[in-house]
């Protein structure tokens, strides 16, 4: 009983917080861009006091956009068949079968036997390895091919959530290295090209954003090993020979990794067969059902997939979508219109502030999306440096840690059981500020001069 008063009291809570928030924005915006604030509000408190499970709280907007007069249920819902939703399922699909066949000990070994089995020397070094195949992978590929590793090196709880943190923040901090490491930067970059602006070669940009990724690297290194020093890593003894299954596996990831990598540079030569991440993902997951693989079998291991957090993702991209058919990102971004009396370094702010919170709650892509042309607009009449200011909101977009429906690392962190709500926000919002103030200053005292 008292449990059950526990979760109404906290469902009530999120009500009366999500009715705040409505009338605080009506005092701003339109009555159905207030609801779509109040809902939000609503469903991001539910996920923090998870008084109801995951799955449940992600198929709310489903029942609460069309009853609000928000978006459509059609609108709503074609958001949970999102291909993302599906490249995920292919992702754990592969994950369960690392899983399985206990192939993630031997991954482990020989991807951490180069640092310290110390919890300080493997948070670094999942985050780096998490990183660096993340500016040439996508962040969602690389945290799934990870995250099963990272929490079976250890049985302790606390160095687990620790580990899968480590992986998707090191996956978001290293999609920017490169142009084509993460969706916003491509946007930027496609964007500039649209208003016939000079690209940034892809060796400058990697020489310009390498500071950023390597202080963000140290930060997340550095919070995430508060108070895990005194505790020992002890790993299963090492397998020095791989049974059938194991190399069935392994042959399927070293394949897949392969066919990514290539996969971006030949697509012109494709001819139309239209390979995509999703597609390749899920056609590798599938593989394990059949012969000569044999790995998974439907009736018991489709069990272990975390359908709850296919769920979030749909209603991640449900609220970007109700973002956008609303007007409310168009309202948040003309804002920006009325602050190009600010000194360039508090514009700077601004936007990096509003572009890093934001985000939290809707897609990077969508968000980045709707306010690179109104980011240029900003600048352009501000005759302030155009190529800084958007670089800066493409870079912001990318570093959101708060929450699980901000990036999609985050998510498959949450996917893990391993991590909760409060202990990403208890992290990510340091590593917001710090992303914050990082990019504005680097920005600020090292980009400005090379963009100038």
């Amino acid at each position: 009983m008292t449990e059950y008063k526990s979760e109404f009291f906290k469902i009530l809570t999120a009500l009366f917080i999500g009715v705040v928030i409505y009338f605080l924005g009506l005092t701003i915006f339109n009555e159905t861009q207030s609801r779509l604030l109040g809902v939000i509000a609503f469903l991001v408190t539910l996920w923090t006091n998870e008084a109801l499970h995951l799955g449940v709280i992600s198929l709310l907007p489903i029942i609460l956009f069309p009853a609000l007069g928000i978006i459509t249920t059609k609108m709503t819902t074609v958001n949970y068949a999102h291909p993302i939703i599906y490249l995920f399922l292919g992702g754990f699909l592969l994950a369960i079968a690392v899983e399985k066949t206990k192939l993630h000990i031997f991954i482990a070994d020989k991807i951490l036997g180069f640092f310290p089995e110390t919890p300080r020397g493997m948070i670094f070094s999942l985050a780096l390895t998490s990183a660096l195949l993340s500016s040439i992978l996508s962040n969602t590929t690389t945290t799934l091919l990870l995250i099963t590793i990272a929490i079976f090196i250890t049985e302790n709880a606390r160095l687990k959530m620790r580990f899968a943190l480590a992986i998707a923040y090191g996956a978001s901090v290293g999609g920017i290295l490169t142009p084509i490491g993460t969706p916003p930067n491509l946007i930027l970059l496609g964007i500039m090209q649209e208003h016939n602006m000079a690209l940034i070669p892809f060796f400058q940009w990697m020489w310009m954003v390498a500071p950023l990724v390597f202080m963000m690297l140290v930060s997340v290194s550095l919070l995430l090993s508060i108070g895990v020093g005194d505790i020992e890593i002890n790993r299963e003894v090492k397998p020095k020979i791989l049974d059938a299954n194991q190399k069935k596996v392994l042959l399927l990831l070293g394949s897949l990794i392969v066919l990514l990598l290539v996969n971006a540079p030949m697509k012109p030569f494709w001819h139309g067969l239209g390979l995509s991440e999703s597609g390749i993902l899920l056609g590798f997951g599938l593989l394990l059902f059949l012969p000569p693989f044999k790995i998974l079998e439907w009736s018991n291991d489709s069990k272990k997939v975390p359908y709850a957090i296919m769920f979030l993702f749909g209603a991640g991209f449900s609220i970007a979508k109700a973002f956008s058919q609303t007007g409310l990102a168009d309202e948040l971004a003309s804002y920006l219109l009325d602050m190009t009396t600010l000194t360039p370094i508090l514009l700077l702010l601004t936007i990096a502030l509003l572009i890093t919170f934001t985000t939290e709650i809707t897609s990077n892509t969508a968000l980045i999306s709707i306010m690179l042309p109104v980011i240029y607009s900003v600048a352009e009449q501000s005759g302030i440096n155009t190529t800084l200011f958007m670089m800066v909101a493409a870079i912001c977009a990318s570093y959101a840690f708060m929450l699980p429906i901000a990036t999609p690392p985050n998510a498959i962190a949450m996917s893990s059981g391993v991590v909760n709500v409060r202990d990403m926000i208890k992290y990510g919002i340091v590593l917001n500020i710090l992303g914050v103030f990082f990019i504005v200053m680097i920005a600020k005292f090292f980009w400005s001069g090379i963009l100038s």
